[in-house]
């Protein structure tokens, strides 16, 4: 078996700290290599000013070769769907390949029509509503930091470490121990006690 592939969207102004400590640590904990994928081939800079050039863009990208999508939040979000990625995430459903939002991101699951019957968290009752008309799952929504339901993971955007477990549960559930560790040092923020 190759290696696992963990994919991310990035785009200018994205919010760069809420997928990070995911992506590093599939890297380094978990042996995936991680992948950006850009809305152009240009250099992005990120909401903290880093900058970044995609690996491949949105048209390049084959579902099929990700073992997870991940897509930060960002203000971009709440402009409009993006039809191209409604497609990507469908497929990537269809697929049973995870897909992971945080933050205003969860507006693009569900523009893709992927919240109105799963179990999902965002910024706030109220706030998916407010941006996708379209949006039928608001029985559906619960108040937590990260909720996973059948391949799909929604966090709010001060959950970047609820996140990441969630992420690790999802592609990696046979290292419950290595995620518990992750989980008890970052919800505490403690080395010792």
């Amino acid at each position: 078996m190759g290696r696992r592939t963990a994919y991310v969207l990035v785009f200018t102004g994205f919010a760069d700290w809420e997928p990070a400590s995911a992506l590093a640590e599939l890297r380094r904990t978990f042996g995936f290599s991680v992948r950006t994928i850009g809305l152009q081939s240009e250099a992005i800079l990120t909401m903290g000013g880093l900058r970044v050039v995609p690996d491949l863009t949105l048209p390049q990208f084959i579902p099929e070769s990700a073992d997870i999508l991940i897509l930060p939040g960002g203000d971009s979000w709440m402009d409009h769907e993006l039809p191209e990625l409604s497609a990507v995430l469908r497929t990537m459903a269809s697929l049973h390949r995870p897909i992971a939002a945080i933050c205003a991101a969860t507006l693009a699951v569900a523009h893709a029509g992927l919240l109105n019957d799963r179990a999902h968290t965002s910024n706030g009752r109220g706030f998916i509503d407010k941006h996708v008309p379209r949006y039928t799952g608001q029985s559906l929504y619960q108040v937590e930091r990260a909720v996973r339901d059948r391949q799909v993971i929604t966090a709010n955007g001060l959950a970047p470490f609820a996140f990441a477990a969630e992420i690790f549960r999802t592609v990696v559930p046979q290292r419950s121990a290595d995620i518990s560790t992750y989980e008890t040092l970052y919800s505490r923020g403690l080395l010792d006690g």
